[in-house]
């Protein structure tokens, strides 16, 4: 049960708990709260999906194969119950983030179903994509356009940061090859992203001094010795509320 049940990308808990928290401390209403629960319910019915589709594809059924369809199917019911409860509970439209994300997620449920969402695109389209729920969020509680995107592209710099680095960290720790120019570049592009939301009017500074802390965090954590993988895992967790915090902070600040 537990193998076909539960997440094994533990980086996936706060890849999408930080669009939730970040979208309810700008504006929490009901409907920010059904689709925070929608949300992850949503990434725990991916692992038997994901489990029950490649069985499927490869005419390979099996018990397992049974039960994570069963699963799947009892937690996408709890996800569109709680969908329902966000739609009825609106009192602002918040669709066009999710409509925008949907072909990010695709993209990833398609590396998925070929045993390859392991692979740096599928994971960073998975990453930025959760960050649209952060938008949807806000939107639903009032918030503008331009804010909603802001958010989801400071969630965006924090992935495109978060997963080069994390990448790399974990093969430094294993003796195995890497590119140490990736990770960096991941930095430099993040902050870039943070920097371009900010041209736009609606992201404030404090976000981007964030984003900032972040990149250079990992400009040089990649040049000491790496850490265990849980270590790497609790940084990550640590400068993600430290980004969704200021982020939330500098929003709401008069």
């Amino acid at each position: 049960m537990r193998s076909v049940a539960m997440p094994s990308e533990h980086g996936g808990w706060s890849l999408t708990l930080e669009p939730v928290l970040l979208g309810l401390l700008v504006a929490a209403t009901l409907t920010g709260w059904a689709l925070g629960i929608a949300a992850l319910l949503a990434f725990l019915a991916r692992t038997p999906l994901k489990l029950a589709l490649v069985d499927h594809r490869r005419h390979h059924w099996m018990p397992r194969s049974s039960l994570a369809a069963r699963i799947a199917a009892g937690e996408l019911a709890f996800v569109s119950g709680a969908v329902v409860v966000a739609v009825v509970a609106a009192e602002h439209p918040f669709w066009w983030p999710l409509v925008a994300a949907a072909p990010l997620f695709a993209l990833e449920l398609w590396y998925d179903i070929r045993s390859r969402g392991r692979r740096f695109l599928p994971e960073l389209s998975g990453a930025v994509g959760m960050g649209a729920l952060a938008a949807a969020i806000a939107l639903a509680g009032g918030e503008s356009d331009g804010v909603a995107l802001a958010l989801w592209l400071a969630l965006a710099a924090r992935s495109v940061a978060a997963i080069p680095f994390v990448r790399v960290q974990l093969r430094r720790a294993k003796k195995q090859a890497f590119q140490l120019w990736w990770s960096d570049a991941a930095q430099v592009a993040a902050v870039g992203i943070a920097l371009a939301a900010t041209l736009l009017g609606e992201l404030p500074v404090a976000a981007v001094v964030a984003i900032a802390v972040l990149a250079l965090f990992e400009l040089l954590a990649v040049r000491t010795p790496p850490p265990k993988a849980a270590v790497v895992g609790a940084q990550q967790v640590a400068l993600g509320l430290m980004v969704v915090v200021t982020t939330a902070l500098g929003v709401l600040a008069p």
